[in-house]
C-alpha cells in the first residue's frame, strides 16, 4: 500500500467539506458551522428547517445526559438553555451519527458513553460547564471517522494491524498515516471554527498532560476514554486497555469512592438502548 504524504493527509482532513460522498445534512451543517458570525438563532433556524435534524436533536437534548429529560419542546428553547458551544457540538455530533455507525461498528456508542462518563465526572468536579466536557466526550474520534472518509483502505489496514498486533488503533494508524485520530480531529474542528479549547481536548485526548487550553477537561475526557473502554462498552478501534495517565488522574483527583459513584450513575445511561439510537 502506497505510503501517504503528511501535507497530502492534513490537506484532505482540513477540507472534509468539498468531500463529494459527504451527505448532504452534513455539507449544509459544517456551511453554518464555518460561518465565523454564526448566532444561536441562525443555528436554531437552521435546525427548525429540518424536521428529521429537530427530531434528532431534540431526543438528543431529552435524553438523561443533558439533564432536561422530557422537558425540553423546541429548538429555540434548547439552543438558549445549552449554549453555543453545546449547541455546535451537538449538532456536528448528530449529522455525523450515521458516518460514525457506517465507519465503524461500536463507534458512536463508544463516544455517546463517553460524554455520558464526561458529563458526570464533570459534574462531580464542580465544573461550571459540564455540558461543554461532555461535547468533548461525544466528540473525541471524529477523527476516526475523518480519516476513514478519507482513506478507507489505509484505515482497514490500521485496524488490521491493531488487532493482528494486539496494539492500540492510534499506534495502528502512526504506522500508515505518520499521524493519529486525534491530531485528524484538532485539524478538522479548527477549520470548523470550533473553541480553542474543544479542539484542544479532542487533539490531546490521548496526551492530556500536553493540553494547552483546557488541560482540565481533557483530563476528563481522556479517563472517561479509559473508563468506557473498560466498561466494554461501544468500540473504538481496539480490545487494548491503555492506562490512565498519572498527572491526568491526579489533576481531576477522582477518589474510589467518586469513581464507583461515577460507574454507577453511568450504568442506567448506558443499560437505556433507546437512548443511543436517534431514531
Amino acid at each position: 500500500m502506497e505510503k501517504l504524504d503528511l501535507k497530502t493527509i492534513r490537506f484532505k482532513v482540513e477540507n472534509t467539506d468539498t468531500l463529494a460522498t459527504l451527505p448532504s445534512i452534513l455539507k449544509k451543517t459544517l456551511k453554518v458551522l464555518e460561518n465565523p458570525r454564526v448566532s444561536l438563532s441562525d443555528i436554531g433556524d437552521f435546525i427548525a428547517k429540518d424536521p428529521v435534524l429537530t427530531t434528532k436533536v431534540l431526543k438528543m437534548v431529552n435524553s438523561p445526559i443533558y439533564g432536561f429529560p422530557g422537558r425540553i419542546s423546541s429548538v429555540s428553547q434548547a439552543v438558549i438553555l445549552l449554549g453555543l458551544n453545546v449547541v455546535k457540538g451537538l449538532l456536528l455530533g448528530i449529522s455525523v451519527f450515521e458516518l460514525m455507525q457506517k465507519a465503524m461498528i461500536g463507534l458512536w456508542e463508544h463516544s455517546l458513553g463517553c460524554a455520558v462518563l464526561s458529563k458526570i465526572i464533570a459534574k462531580r468536579k464542580s465544573h461550571r460547564e459540564p455540558e461543554e466536557v461532555s461535547i468533548a466526550g461525544l466528540l473525541h474520534d471524529i477523527g476516526k471517522v475523518i480519516l476513514i472518509l478519507h482513506f478507507q483502505p489505509n484505515y482497514s489496514e490500521a485496524l488490521r494491524l491493531a488487532e493482528e498486533g494486539q496494539i492500540p488503533i492510534i499506534e495502528g494508524e502512526r504506522k500508515i498515516f505518520n499521524t493519529t485520530h486525534a491530531s485528524a480531529g484538532g485539524w478538522v474542528l479548527k477549520k470548523w471554527r470550533f473553541p480553542a479549547t474543544l479542539v484542544d481536548t479532542i487533539e490531546y485526548h490521548h496526551k492530556p498532560d500536553l493540553a494547552k487550553f483546557s488541560p482540565f477537561e481533557t483530563a476528563i475526557v481522556h479517563i472517561s476514554n479509559v473508563l468506557i473502554r473498560a466498561r466494554g462498552f461501544g468500540y473504538g478501534g481496539d480490545h487494548i486497555l491503555s492506562p490512565v495517565n498519572k498527572k491526568a488522574w491526579e489533576k481531576v483527583g477522582l477518589t474510589e469512592e467518586d469513581l464507583r459513584e461515577v460507574l454507577r450513575e453511568a450504568e442506567d445511561m448506558l443499560e437505556d438502548e433507546d437512548f443511543f439510537s436517534l431514531e
